[in-house]
């Protein structure tokens, strides 16, 4: 049976249940990553009206399943600890819609924590590998320097000008998201564009206002099947369409610096759901940079290559825009402890029942939910839609 025709078999056939985050969030230095997983765990069961004794498949990344299976006090049937950097948990959807329709398990449980701002470990690339050999010795290491070298072959192809105000665009929307959100980490301040552009310099082209936060924080998501979700505690999410993959590693061998792996998981989980662009209601883009999300667009086909800026103006994607973007502040402004994709699920399950107070999209019904892991490396796509 060819790929397409299986995923299309089980699209809607699981749903997500419960979302929350840990207890704190942002700057929690008297927590280790291991509480936020559990206290986001215990939240998520809370939402979802389940208990931990219901949870039979268990998934993370960033840690050894077992590691945190043993203590959240767990013994699951089916265990998944796929990390390929922040898309991973949007992958876990993927991942937990397939084991479910595969009678491995029947209460998926997806859980992320990560201490990224308290933590004092040293960061750097396994000297193991081959990034440690070919480009740490000149100086590429870390997501600000690999991302801003894509982001400048960006800027040579398609203007350097145009480009610098669709990423300030980005940043000043994302704020005034963040503005309505209680939990967002910059919450209480404003962004104009002159802030973002007089902000201090990370690495060329990228201004500190083009780089995503650095948080501790948790969050965890419960999956479970189309028929036992009727009887949990809030509207059940479906899960309409998935997609996964990568095409490299180190950013020197990015096929093409301004093409991430999002041109194949798009359109994948847009067929698999049988919807177009045009029906979505909401769109949660990992915003790492803001290049992140200029770049994705055009990838998932929103746009043509190149046309991102003219797509995000006039601040098209914030309040009171007409394409909703990144509502709960995004990484650039709520929070980003290392791994952030599964947070956007966090926030496209809340804006879908209807959960969001003054951020509230009206009517929302579809969402795409789109991660991004490594140095543009990975990427999970998910369709989620109302029951």
């Amino acid at each position: 049976m060819p790929v397409e025709s299986s995923l299309a078999r089980i699209s809607g056939k699981a749903s997500i249940v419960g979302v929350a985050e840990s207890d704190e969030i942002g700057k929690v230095p008297n927590k280790s990553p291991l509480q936020h997983h559990a206290e986001a765990a215990r939240n998520a069961l809370e939402d979802a009206g389940l208990k931990l004794s219901d949870v039979d498949g268990f998934l993370t990344a960033g840690y050894n399943g077992y590691d945190v299976a043993e203590y959240l006090g767990i013994q699951p049937r089916y265990t998944d600890s796929t990390s390929v950097g922040g898309s991973s948990f949007v992958i876990h959807l993927a991942h937990a819609l397939a084991a479910i329709n595969a009678g491995y398990c029947e209460v998926a449980l997806i859980t992320h924590g990560q201490a990224g701002r308290s933590d004092r470990a040293r960061p750097g690339p396994n000297p193991g590998l081959p990034a440690a050999q070919y480009e740490s010795p000149h100086g590429i290491m870390g997501p600000p320097i690999t991302y801003a070298l894509a982001c400048n072959r960006y800027l040579h192809q398609y203007g350097e000008d145009r480009t610098r105000q669709a990423m300030a665009e980005i940043a000043v929307s994302t704020r005034k998201w963040a503005n309505l959100n209680p939990k967002a980490y910059m919450q209480a301040e404003k962004m104009t564009f002159d802030d973002y552009h007089d902000s201090r310099w990370i690495a060329w082209p990228f201004h500190l206002l083009d780089c995503c936060l650095v948080t501790d924080a948790g969050a965890a998501i419960v999956v479970t099947s189309a028929s036992r979700a009727r009887d949990t505690k809030k509207n059940p999410i479906r899960i309409l369409g998935v997609g996964e993959g990568h095409d490299h590693s180190m950013i020197s061998q990015m096929p093409d610096l301004t093409s991430a792996f999002g041109r194949n998981t798009g359109p994948q989980a847009m067929k698999m759901a049988g919807v177009g662009h045009g029906d979505f209601d909401l769109t949660m883009i990992y915003d790492s940079f803001t290049y992140t999300v200029l770049v994705t667009l055009e990838n998932l086909g929103f746009c043509k290559p190149g046309e991102a800026a003219d797509f995000v103006a006039g601040q098209r994607t914030a309040p009171g825009g007409n394409f909703p973007l990144n509502t709960s502040g995004g990484g650039l402004s709520y929070t980003h402890p290392g791994m952030y994709g599964i947070f956007l699920i966090v926030e496209a399950v809340r804006q879908l029942r209807n959960e969001c107070g003054d951020r509230q999209v009206a009517d929302c019904r579809l969402a795409l939910v789109h991660g991004t892991g490594g140095s543009l490396s990975s990427t999970g796509t998910t369709v989620l839609g109302r029951a």
